[in-house]
């Protein structure tokens, strides 16, 4: 008969509802009656029946069965006896397994693991790389073995982040010490969790300590589609893809910024132009998607180039999110306008862009300026070579205006970094908008603003701060107090006095004026705030004050109660507050009439000892002390957030500041060289009177010689100039100047010359110089002829072209050929402005026929007593001497050399003269 299952104990219902299930386990569960454990004897309680359905396996099927209690196992569970787990391999300490786990975790890393006040490298990273940093390399023992280590200082670590990321291009991990909870502290048994808390790369430095100040720290991406590699591409051999990375028609997105202050750009071009681009933006660290890399890395790495630049690769993102989306890493939301005029490439090159960003950083709270837009038809695209070679449009102006730099290095203008950097950022991307940039040039600037002089709004420009570098460090919230005390001591020397200020608007002036006197702090202490930055501030350095003044009266009254002027009151971090007197003699009488309750120590000139009255003064003043330190700290901390929550205007404050410093240094520059400013105009004419070479000059000065300008006049009646004459006349330089000269045009600035009047240039290329390139496998003459390529195809009606000595790498007679061909390319079919020196003298002959060709020389001016010198005047001609042994006379070469030079040239154009002379005759 069934049991009643309500009626039975708990155990037996547990068991009924156990056996119930098919297949299952019975598990025994031993109660034990509070009796049992006072040795009493249970009662006998019969046994009931417990009877339980098993259900079948089978549909409808069931079977009944009856299990008596007695039948069932009794008594407690036999324990297996416990065994220790016996770990197969001995393990590191929970630091350096912590650090082998980062190093695993961020493979392509250098790990630096904080321990106590150290940095500390482990494994074969340290091996590696402790004698490049010159770093001890030490051995640190454990269980599982001796581990190779090497470490230095916390505060060493700007100068080794710089060491690793900027000079070795290496990728940190940096593991910082993070505080735990007391109960978790209790379960560990650890002081700190150590997690990576950033990973730093040549493109994400955000602290202005490590990077050049005179340039921008720019990371960027590069969006090319990988289907349209895949599409054109597949199943073809290399070539293919050196056509697609090459292509008019590929269309590539631009994205880059930089971390430091906050600067986000995108842009749309060509994968034929991108070199160029690439060169213009100058980025630190460029990102390439890891399928890129995949598909043809080896024709992107020489597409990018190597030049000081790292290509890292990175897996981009498979769905691209909008624009509208990234509001939260920039400060303010981009317009709905706005974001319909981003191209698809660009959306994915700025998102993949940030998706980098998200990873290395791990989490910090970056604000990013809305990006913004370049247009490819805006800017002037300077040629690579004329950027990589001649480096002209970059170290332009530097030295001039304030003198600093060298006459070669010339683009730091201005003491201000942020103006260095703008200027650089111009140089490199000269616009060419004419209209709009003509009415924003500096002529506006200048006749608006009425002041006194440039040179005193600049110097007040100069004592700014760098605002948008110091944005992004609070926004890390990166800054410390000691920083805050050095940059206040800065402001404050460079403030300068208030009559300075009269240029300056009213408020401004009355704000800065408002400040008070510097304050005499303790000798002892350095405060990073004024006295009066707040009520309770004030009040406590007020406190403090009459605390120092009853301490200088209490060290007066010992002074004359002992009758030494050298008794002084000190603390030491052993002893505390104490008195000690040197180089006079007290008796432990006077001691004792002064309240002396211990001494301290003493010797045959020193005496120390405790005194009551300055061991409670002194104490007082150390709480005072560490009230004022914790009230700066809060004033600190309150002007951090105010600073973040006004971040959008003081940005804009600082973007005025940079346009006012760009803007007074041309002016200066202006000024100290006697440059113009120059006219823009719709029409490709190009006219230059007067022109100079800016540091060609400033060298040629230091030497005590005279610099000859000269004029250039290039339209539709003369488009080319043929530019023949000697070496040592000044081919090569008149060249680059006109291309100095177009580039500071459109840039804004004033030009190296009496008058200029140009038209606006989409493009400027250059072929100067030779070179070859073992890594690429390339000739001199191979170099070049790809360089010519690249011109003949690029450019335009509207482009300038300078171009020196092609067809030089190989034989006289193909030379001559290719420069030949080259000039009727550029004259017919190309159309643009181009200046060409050659020493080919029969190309003069040889282009007669070409309507809007000049031809134009130098000269060598010989006297009768055998001497010479340049003139490096153009004229209009030929001049079919090259002049090279005169050249190689002022090299020093030995006398009888140069005779059989000369004896050797002499016969060769004797040869020439009687081969030409029987070809006329056989021809007549």
């Amino acid at each position: 008969m069934p049991v009643n299952g309500s009626r039975l104990p708990y155990l037996v219902q547990s068991q009924a509802r156990s056996l119930a299930r098919p297949n299952t386990i019975l598990p025994y569960r031993c109660l034990v009656h509070r009796t049992i454990c006072h040795h009493a004897q249970p009662r006998r309680v019969a046994a009931p029946q417990l009877t339980t359905v098993f259900h079948n396996q089978r549909r409808s099927a069931k079977t009944k069965s009856t299990v008596k209690l007695k039948d069932l196992p009794q008594g407690a569970v036999k324990l297996e006896p416990y065994q220790d787990v016996v770990e197969d391999t001995p393990r590191y300490p929970t630091v350096v397994q912590g650090h082998r786990n980062n190093m695993q975790k961020f493979k392509n890393c250098v790990v630096l693991t904080r321990v106590g006040g150290f940095y500390e490298l482990y494994f074969e990273q340290a091996e590696e790389l402790a004698p490049l940093l010159n770093l001890k390399l030490a051995t640190k023992k454990t269980s599982a073995g001796p581990v190779p280590m090497a470490g230095f200082p916390f505060f060493q670590l700007d100068r080794f982040l710089k060491i690793l990321v900027q000079d070795l291009n290496k990728f940190v991990a940096i593991s910082e010490e993070f505080a735990i909870s007391a109960e978790e502290k209790a379960r560990s048994g650890m002081l700190f969790d150590r997690k990576v808390a950033r990973v730093i790369t040549p493109g994400t430095l955000i602290d202005e300590k490590f990077m050049d100040p005179s340039e921008n720290n720019f990371l960027m991406a590069i969006y090319l589609n990988p289907s349209d590699l895949g599409m054109h591409a597949r199943g073809s051999d290399e070539s293919s893809y050196q056509h697609i990375l090459t292509s008019a028609s590929q269309n590539v997105g631009l994205a880059w910024l930089d971390l430091s202050t906050g600067d986000f750009y995108t842009q749309s071009t060509t994968a034929q132009m991108l070199p160029s681009a690439i060169a213009r933006i100058g980025a630190r660290e460029i990102l390439v998607d890891q399928r890129l890399q995949d598909l043809a890395g080896q024709e992107l790495q020489l597409l990018i180039g190597h030049e000081h630049r790292l290509m890292t690769c990175f897996s981009f993102p498979e769905k691209i999110s909008p624009v509208s989306d990234w509001a939260s890493m920039l400060e303010a939301p981009l317009p709905s306008t706005s974001i319909d005029a981003f191209s698809q490439e660009e959306v994915a090159a700025g998102y993949s862009l940030l998706e980098y960003i998200r990873v290395q950083l791990q989490g910090l709270n970056l604000k990013l300026q809305p990006p913004r837009r370049r247009h490819l038809n805006e800017s002037m695209s300077i040629d690579l070579q004329l950027l990589k070679r001649s480096y002209d449009a970059q170290r332009l102006v530097q030295k001039f205006t304030l003198g600093k730099g060298d006459a070669d290095d010339l683009i730091c203008l201005s003491k201000s970094i942020e103006a260095s950097k703008n200027v650089k950022r111009l140089l490199s991307a000269a616009s060419n908008a004419s209209s709009e940039y003509s009415r924003k040039s500096l002529q506006k600037m200048v006749d608006q603003l009425y002041l006194d002089g440039p040179t005193l709004l600049a110097d007040k420009i100069l004592s700014a701060i760098d605002e948008e570098g110091l944005l992004q460090k609070q926004r890390i919230e990166e800054d410390t107090a000691a920083e805050a005390a050095i940059l206040a001591q800065e402001v404050t020397l460079n403030e300068g006095a208030a009559a300075d200020l009269a240029s300056l608007p009213k408020k401004v002036r009355e704000k800065t004026t408002e400040r008070t006197a510097t304050d005499e702090s303790s000798p002892d202490e350095t405060w990073i705030m004024r006295r009066d930055a707040s009520p309770a501030l004030k009040e406590l350095h007020r406190t403090l004050d009459e605390l120092q003044n009853e301490k200088s009266k209490l060290g007066q009254y010992l002074r004359d109660s002992v009758g030494s002027s050298a008794i002084t009151l000190k603390w030491t971090p052993g002893l505390g507050h104490i008195c000690h007197v040197k180089g006079a003699k007290v008796s432990q009488q006077q001691l004792e009439d002064i309240g002396v309750t211990r001494n301290v120590s003493s010797t045959k000139s020193t005496r120390s000892f405790y005194l009551p009255a300055w061991t409670e003064l002194g104490g007082r003043m150390d709480q005072i002390k560490v009230q004022i330190r914790q009230e700066e700290q809060a004033i600190f901390e309150q002007l951090r957030r105010e600073v973040i929550l006004n971040l959008v205007k003081i940005r804009r404050n600082a973007s005025v500041m940079d346009e006012l410093d760009v803007a007074c240094s041309f002016a200066t520059l202006a000024a100290e060289q006697q440059l113009v400013r120059p006219i823009l105009t719709e029409g490709t004419n190009y006219k230059i009177i007067g022109g100079r070479h800016p540091t060609v000059k400033l060298g040629l000065e230091e030497q005590g010689r005279r610099f000859v300008s000269n004029d250039c006049f290039l339209g539709e009646s003369e488009r080319i100039w043929l530019i023949t004459g000697p070496n040592m006349a000044g081919k090569s330089t008149f060249l680059r100047q006109n291309a100095l000269i177009t580039i500071l045009a459109q840039v804004g600035s004033f030009v190296p010359a009496d008058y200029a009047e140009i038209g606006i240039v989409d493009q400027i290329f250059s072929r100067i110089g030779a070179a070859d390139d073992l890594f690429r496998d390339q000739s001199t003459f191979m170099v070049e002829m790809l360089e010519t390529a690249a011109i003949l195809k690029q450019a335009t009606a509207r482009s300038f072209v300078i171009m020196d000595e092609v067809g030089r790498g190989t034989t006289p007679e193909d030379g001559t050929a290719v420069s030949f061909a080259c000039l009727h390319h550029l004259h017919y079919r190309n159309q643009c402005r181009t200046l060409f020196a050659t020493h080919f003298h029969g190309l003069a002959d040889m282009t007669q026929e070409f309507p809007a060709l000049g031809r134009y020389c130098t000269d060598v001016k010989e006297t009768t007593e055998g001497r010479f010198s340049f003139v490096h005047k153009l004229r209009k001609g030929i001049n079919r001497e090259s002049h090279a042994l005169k050249v190689a006379q002022l090299a020093g070469l030995p006398s009888e050399t140069l005779e059989l030079a000369r004896s050797v040239r002499d016969s060769i154009r004797g040869e020439a003269s009687r081969l030409t002379t029987a070809a006329f005759s056989s021809a007549s």
